[in-house]
């Protein structure tokens, strides 16, 4: 049985408890946040559970086997970092720590340790997530020739981060799972309407081969979207995630240049064939991802979204950082 100490009962809180309070190798021991309102609600719901506005009742108790760090980013390497001094495995909400140079210092703490570290990117645990992977896997798109990600909504406005450290972290580790290659350069453009954050922001991965990738992320939308596209040279897929059944749907339409002598002489044509919706499974993710951090610190298994994931996510957003300060100039990674 995994103890789980968990810091942070705000508004991402509530769901981790929730879930780790019903796996079978795990429960929660303790629940930890500075707002004495949280702490309230979290006591009602969980009375079994110690509560606490100390984090160090968690971080040096002698009991907890694991630790949850559901607090702001700013806060995040601290509290993990003493965990893992603690001899205490990690779960941190995304995105993984404010710097690299954080994320590596506790990689190597983990690794000397001999400790787990998951970073909280459920999306990897959704089944379109995982059925995007498959077909991708199955070489059905052929070679992928652009990823585009549209990640917009009204709010909700963050005071420590921008829009880009607070919606791309999501599609920025879905695009690191899916895709093999890594991104080579980030060029970022956004401004800041209401605030000093930018509260809208455009993106843009260059890779080594022929992809490309595009990020659109936006506070002041009048609607929601949450679509991806992703094109290959045999078909192309879109996922749009507010979709209550067909989430994924792939068309076999494309473009094949029968000359390539002279660009006025070159001859296109234009493939338009089936649309098909494949199934996908319908998971509660952060249940499969709770259960997921408990088998990798039983069986001392990897877990996919480890340090090393968070890390690759960091760097993107600090490319993205240094880029929006020089009005979109290319940042290499």
């Amino acid at each position: 049985m995994i103890n789980m100490g968990i810091i942070g009962y705000g508004y991402w809180g509530p769901n981790i408890v929730r879930n780790f309070s019903v796996l079978e190798g795990a429960r929660v021991s303790s629940i930890c946040d500075g707002n004495q309102q949280a702490l309230n609600r979290a006591r009602k719901s969980y009375p079994n559970s110690a509560v606490t506005q100390d984090c160090n009742d968690i971080l040096n108790s002698t009991e907890i086997d694991a630790v949850a760090v559901i607090t702001p980013v700013s806060t995040h390497f601290e509290l993990a970092k003493k965990a893992l001094e603690n001899g205490k495995h990690v779960f941190v909400e995304k995105p993984f720590t404010a710097t690299a140079a954080q994320a590596e210092e506790l990689i190597a703490l983990a690794e000397r340790k001999k400790l787990t570290i998951m970073v909280d990117h459920t999306f990897l645990f959704t089944g379109a997530v995982n059925k995007i992977k498959e077909h991708i896997k199955m070489k059905t798109l052929g070679e992928l020739y652009y990823y585009d990600s549209v990640r917009v909504n009204l709010g909700l406005f963050q005071h420590d981060v921008n829009v880009v450290w607070d919606l791309a972290p999501h599609d920025f580790a879905i695009m690191d799972y899916l895709v093999e290659e890594r991104p080579m350069a980030v060029s970022a453009c956004g401004k800041a309407h209401v605030s000093s954050m930018e509260d809208t922001a455009f993106v843009t991965l260059q890779f080594n081969n022929n992809m490309i990738a595009h990020f659109n992320v936006n506070w002041l939308s009048p609607v929601k979207v949450r679509t991806t596209r992703i094109g290959g040279e045999k078909k192309m897929l879109v996922w749009n995630d507010l979709e209550a059944d067909e989430k994924i749907k792939i068309y076999d339409k494309g473009v094949e240049v029968k000359s390539k002598e002279a660009t006025y002489r070159m001859l296109v044509n234009y493939r338009s064939g089936d649309m098909y919706a494949p199934r996908v499974e319908p998971v509660e993710a952060l249940k499969l991802e709770t259960q997921y951090f408990v088998r990798c610190i039983e069986k001392n298994e990897t877990p996919i979204n480890d340090g090393h994931a968070g890390l690759r996510v960091v760097k993107m957003l600090e490319a993205c950082s240094e880029s929006l300060k020089n009005n979109g100039q290319q940042v290499k990674l």
